[in-house]
C-alpha cells in the first residue's frame, strides 16, 4: 500500500471527524425527537436535503452504496417532515454541539477566515459530474462562522466524495460491493483507515447480512477478495489484485483532490483547524472516541 501522504489525504484525514460530527453524535437524539425522524432518515434527509425534493434513486444514486429501499424510506420520511426543517435541526444540534465544545472559541477569528477560504475556493471548483457537492455549494450558508465554516467545508468533502464515487465506478465498483470492498481487511495490516466493521456497516446502509455474504462471494468471484475467518466469525481480505486497485481508487480521488488542497491557502487554513478539530476528538462524542 502507498505510504505517500498528499495535501489532499492530510486535508481528508484532518477535517473528517469535523465533517461527520454533523451526523454521529449522541446531541442528535435532539434533532431525531424535534423531527420525528429516527437516526437513518434524519441522516438520508439531512445529507440529500441540498439536492431538494428529487427522486429517491437520485438520493441513491448520490450517496452510491446505500439499499435503495433504505434510501427510498427514509427520503419519504424526510421530504413528510420538510427538507429545510431537518436542515435547520441539524444547523441547531451543531450550534450546540460546537459551543459545548468551543465555547467562546466559535467566535474565534480564526473561524471565520476559515469559513472565508473555504467558500472562495468553492466558487473556483469544476462541479460537472459532482451532483451532490453541486448541490450543497448551491444552497445558502448559516450565518454564524462556526455553521457557516461547517457548511462551506461540507461543499468541499462531497466534492471529494464525488471524485471517490468516480474512481470507483472506473473500477466496476458500485453499490454494497463498493462498501463491502473498502471494508475488506489489507493484505498489509499496518496500514491504518477509517472503516465501519460489518455490522455497522449493515445498520446504517440499510443492507441485509445475506446481501453482505453475496457481494463477498461476488469479489471473491472476480478475484479482488478472498474469505477469511471461520462459519462463526466470517471476513474478507483483498488479494494483492484487490489491494492494488484500492491503492488505484485512493490514489485517483487524492489525485484529483490535490488541485484544491494543495494550494497555499487551503494548506495553511487546514493547519490551522487542527486544533479545533482535535478539541471535537477529544470530546468524546465521535464513535471510537473517549473524552479526554
Amino acid at each position: 500500500m502507498s505510504t505517500t501522504t498528499s495535501a489532499a489525504r492530510r486535508a481528508y484525514d484532518t477535517l473528517e471527524p469535523f465533517h461527520v460530527l454533523a451526523y454521529f453524535s449522541p446531541a442528535l437524539a435532539g434533532a431525531h425527537e424535534a423531527t420525528g425522524l429516527n437516526a437513518h432518515a434524519f441522516y438520508v434527509g439531512a445529507r440529500a436535503a441540498p439536492m431538494g425534493p428529487c427522486a429517491a434513486s437520485v438520493v441513491t444514486a448520490a450517496f452510491v452504496n446505500f439499499a435503495p429501499d433504505s434510501i427510498a424510506k427514509s427520503w419519504a420520511k424526510a421530504l413528510e417532515v420538510g427538507l429545510d426543517r431537518v436542515s435547520q435541526a441539524r444547523d441547531r444540534m451543531l450550534d450546540e454541539q460546537l459551543r459545548d465544545i468551543w465555547g467562546e472559541g466559535v467566535d474565534d477569528d480564526a473561524i471565520a477566515a476559515a469559513a472565508d477560504v473555504f467558500a472562495e475556493a468553492a466558487q473556483t471548483l469544476p462541479y460537472s459530474g459532482r451532483p451532490l457537492a453541486a448541490a450543497w455549494a448551491a444552497a445558502p450558508a448559516p450565518t454564524p462562522p462556526h455553521l457557516r465554516l461547517w457548511h462551506t467545508f461540507a461543499v468541499l468533502r462531497e466534492w471529494r466524495g464525488d471524485n471517490h464515487i468516480a474512481a470507483l465506478v472506473v473500477h466496476g465498483l458500485g453499490g454494497l460491493d463498493a462498501a463491502v470492498f473498502h471494508e475488506a481487511a489489507l493484505p498489509d495490516p499496518t496500514v491504518t483507515r477509517r472503516v465501519l466493521g460489518r455490522d455497522l456497516t449493515l445498520l446504517t446502509r440499510g443492507w441485509s447480512a445475506q446481501e453482505w455474504e453475496e457481494s463477498v462471494d461476488r469479489l471473491v468471484a472476480q478475484g479482488l477478495a478472498e474469505r477469511t475467518g471461520s462459519d462463526t466469525d466470517p471476513g474478507h481480505r483483498l488479494t494483492s489484485d484487490g489491494a492494488a486497485i484500492y491503492d488505484d481508487i485512493e490514489a485517483q480521488t487524492d489525485a484529483l483532490g490535490e488541485q484544491l488542497w494543495s494550494r497555499p491557502e487551503l494548506s495553511e487554513t487546514v493547519t490551522a483547524l487542527r486544533p479545533y478539530v482535535k478539541s471535537v476528538i477529544d470530546a468524546g462524542v465521535l464513535p471510537g472516541t473517549r473524552k479526554k
